[in-house]
């Protein structure tokens, strides 16, 4: 009997994320001992890999939490959702490094990126995302820095940071506004490479638009995930409110997508056999239509795993997405192939275990739920929910 309760209360979960974490840590330290051609399946023909479409495409558009929440709670003061703007700037954070550290691995000779920053081409977009993503990341850190220094009882620093806040908050979301449109600029330069149905001229438009919605949506995933682990207990208002806003930016989205095949002529694409065409279906019905459909309903955005059901197909519409655009709609050289090397799959698996290793450490640690006021409003229990969202105006957990 003691042993299957001593099996029962064995950290799997932990032990596996500290496994797949190591692993793509070997990972790097033998790409940098080797180089690039003995850890991938990189090559002249096809010099984009997982790297740029996971850690940096897919990871910038996933960390857009930090500055969509952070402009709803301190630009437009819906001060409900200080409960998520902590969590909301760490993943942003947290995501933005990674992302930085990915480049790094991914960069032949990266110890000479200091020339990129002494000496940036300014005319080519990857200069504009490159110093926009370090000074974002300079940013973030400066903005979740009080959550740190309030554990340490800091109060000098603290209040330095608080005196700049505001001019924070509006740098972090102009360079973040900047740089997720100018992802989508990079991706300009493959007019001839680039499937014609996910081409399209107005692309920094689009994925500037379409991370302003998997933001709100990242921030449900993530708040109704932690708050299932972690215990922490927030108004049924919070993330349903989030829910709310988001079939808005899908529609708007979807208006931009549809209407720029119009106006150039090129609707009957949709219509093709291409493989790329049903990604592209796929993406619309299951990443736009679906959770748009979902999320205007009452009865979704009240249900907790509802809720974090239609977020996730917002969440993985884009991820899709970045992912066509970046590799699977990208042709490469004539009879060049690529599948990843599984080197290349260990670090991208290594640094999100990295990753959520971080956001366990800094929730048991840490105050990640900032609480406002609450709003009190009647309304009815609802039953049958997981424990992740309670009545406006029970007692706050950390």
């Amino acid at each position: 009997m003691q042993n299957q309760e001593a099996q029962k209360r064995f950290p799997w979960g932990s032990l596996v994320l500290t496994a797949v974490a190591v692993l793509g840590l070997v990972a790097i330290v033998y790409r940098f001992l080797y180089g690039l051609g003995a850890s991938t399946n990189l090559s002249d023909g096809r010099a984009w890999g997982i790297w740029i479409s996971f850690d940096l495409y897919i990871g910038v558009a996933l960390a857009a939490g930090g500055f969509t929440l952070a402009a709803a709670v301190y630009i437009f003061a819906r001060e409900k959702y200080h409960a998520v703007i902590r969590p909301a700037i760490l993943t942003a954070f947290i995501g933005y490094t990674l992302v930085i550290l990915a480049l790094l691995v991914d960069l032949g000779q990266p110890w000479f990126i200091w020339k990129f920053i002494l000496h940036p081409n300014i005319h080519s977009p990857l200069a504009e995302v490159g110093l926009c993503v370090m000074l974002y990341t300079i940013v973030l850190a400066l903005e979740f820095s009080p959550v740190v220094f309030e554990r340490l009882n800091w109060r000098v620093p603290m209040k330095w940071i608080r005196t700049i806040q505001i001019p924070l908050i509006v740098a972090g979301i102009t360079l973040s506004t900047l740089h997720q449109s100018s992802l989508g600029g990079m991706a300009l330069i493959f007019s001839e490479t680039l499937d014609m149905l996910w081409y399209s001229p107005i692309l920094p438009l689009l994925f500037l638009i379409s991370a302003i919605a998997v933001g709100p949506a990242m921030v449900i995933v993530e708040g109704s995930l932690t708050s299932r682990a972690f215990g922490h207990q927030l108004g049924r208002d919070v993330l349903s409110g989030l829910g709310k806003v988001i079939p808005v930016i899908l529609g708007i989205y979807l208006a931009f997508k549809i209407g720029d095949l119009v106006v150039t002529r090129q609707l009957g694409l949709i219509f093709s056999t291409s493989s790329y065409t049903i990604l592209w279906w796929v993406e619309v019905l299951f990443g736009v239509v679906l959770p748009m459909i979902l999320l205007s309903r009452p009865s979704v955005r009240e249900h907790a795993w509802k809720l974090f059901g239609a977020a996730g197909l917002v969440v993985l519409g884009v991820m899709l997405n970045r992912f066509t655009i970046s590799w699977f709609a990208l042709e490469a050289r004539p009879a060049v192939g690529y599948f990843p090397h599984w080197m290349e799959f260990a670090v991208s698996a290594g640094l999100v275990a990295w990753a959520v290793a971080i956001v366990m450490v800094c929730n048991k640690v840490l105050v990640m739920h900032e609480h406002a006021e609450p709003e009190h409003a009647e309304e009815p229990e609802l039953e049958g929910k997981p424990g992740i969202m309670v009545e406006p105006g029970a007692a706050p957990g950390n």
